[in-house]
């Protein structure tokens, strides 16, 4: 069948992995957030870095149903692509990702029933321009036995592919598939969980059944789409300690590259890595770093810190105490918390507010710790922040603010601190936006 123009349009990512098997020090960073701040902050950081931008929504967070977030795949993309235009991204520069897409919130439900669920909710995200599609069917459900086989997991993730790619209009762009699900415990690793880096045998075990469970379905052009394979590189975080990245470990997996087609890594959980992880982790071929909770520990430090600057000023009230708040939507509502959090009362306080696994992001839309925010936000724009008070609490921003490249703000902040935080893993991705690669037509 003769692919139309729309269809044969290559994603940026395809580039720019090619440049990174090439050698070349050429990777994205996907920030996998829903917080409007962190949005920005990364949409904001590519455009001034000539970066492409990778924004994913996961599917807890978002789905037909709305995820813990509220919103749809079509919301959350509006909204991204609304800050994008605003701020002067170029729309060939954003690409859009759904990650972990497959039963996994309704794994409690006999498996057809959840994979009907899954297809509804991969169909939302094709038809809604998501373009970086990572399928993950690796859960088991109420009625499979456990662990899932190799040729059912694959079975089941080309079946999302199929759904995807039937969703969508003739002239809509063809999107580019993550495989995969050898990753870090969702939130950081627990208590004894190991740390070791993905066989090399596994990744190719993963490669050939998902390209035979394609071929089956009639899906071979579709599996040429696949760009990445996601591993375990050696690396994780948890409530108060960091795994780093050892390359050594991982050099056996770096050399499985070569016989994955046109594929690279994705690494995920790459939180709270240092610089020179992140260059090494792109130097061999894990070209896709994904961060989460890294943005929203550094959207919650600052938040935080303003708190403190805010109660040193006149006309300081209770009602602006986000840490408040948050405290109190954390204990009235302990789902998102009360499984990673051990220990005493006090152990779990000091957890629920600084751990790196950062369980505080889900609670930033319960209406009052929203609440708190804006009349934090409020109080500190309502009068000026006092320099000195910035270097006690914001100390990273002092100078930026003194010669007026950061305004002295609380949303200012809070984005140059977010930015902080995501600048490493974009001084290891290079420049994509050249003429002669990403955006060329």
């Amino acid at each position: 069948m003769q692919m139309n123009a729309a269809q044969a349009t290559r994603s940026p990512l395809q580039t720019i992995f090619e440049r990174n098997r090439a050698g070349e020090q050429q990777g994205v960073v996907s920030v996998c957030s829903a917080h409007p701040q962190v949005i920005r902050a990364a949409l904001e950081l590519a455009r001034d870095r000539d970066q492409v931008a990778v924004i994913e929504a996961t599917c807890n967070q978002v789905n037909q149903h709305g995820g813990y977030t509220g919103m749809t795949p079509e919301q959350f993309a509006q909204g991204v692509r609304a800050t994008a235009a605003e701020i002067g991204l170029p729309g060939d520069r954003l690409v859009l990702g759904g990650d972990h897409l497959g039963p996994q919130p309704w794994r409690a439900l006999p498996a057809e029933a959840a994979m009907a669920q899954a297809i509804a909710m991969i169909e939302a995200y094709a038809r809604a321009g998501y373009t970086k599609l990572h399928l993950d069917c690796s859960m088991a459900c109420a009625d499979d036995a456990e662990p899932l086989g190799d040729a059912v997991i694959a079975a089941r993730a080309a079946r999302m592919a199929h759904a995807a790619e039937a969703a969508l209009d003739p002239d809509a762009a063809r999107p580019v598939y993550i495989i995969g699900t050898e990753v870090p415990a969702p939130g950081g690793m627990g208590e004894g969980h190991a740390i070791v880096p993905t066989a090399p045998a596994s990744v190719m075990t993963t490669w050939r059944v998902h390209d035979q469970a394609f071929a089956d379905a009639g899906l071979g052009d579709v599996f040429a789409r696949v760009v990445a394979i996601v591993v375990q590189p050696g690396l994780d975080f948890g409530n108060e300690d960091v795994v780093r990245f050892v390359p050594g470990d991982a050099a056996d997996l770096a050399g499985t590259v070569s016989a994955l087609g046109g594929a690279v890594f994705e690494a995920h959980s790459t939180d709270y890595q240092d610089a020179d992880s992140f260059r090494a982790l792109v130097q061999m071929h894990f070209a896709i770093l994904k961060v989460g909770p890294a943005a929203t520990f550094a959207l919650r430090e600052a938040i935080y810190a303003l708190e403190c600057i805010a109660r040193e000023l006149p006309g300081w009230d209770a009602r602006f105490s986000v840490r408040t708040a948050v405290e109190s939507a954390m204990l009235a509502d302990p789902a998102h918390w009360i499984s990673h959090y051990a220990g005493g009362p006090a152990q779990q306080r000091y957890l629920r507010h600084f751990s790196f696994s950062d369980r505080v992001r889900y609670y930033w839309t319960d209406l009052t710790v929203a609440s708190a925010v804006a009349a934090l936000t409020g109080f500190c724009d309502g009068l000026p922040l006092p320099l000195p008070l910035i270097s006690q609490y914001l100390p990273q921003h002092a100078g930026a603010v003194a010669d007026g490249t950061v305004a002295a703000t609380a949303d200012a902040l809070c984005r140059a601190h977010v930015r902080l935080a995501l600048a490493p893993y974009a001084d290891a991705c290079g420049v994509h936006a050249r003429s002669d690669t990403v955006g060329a037509r």
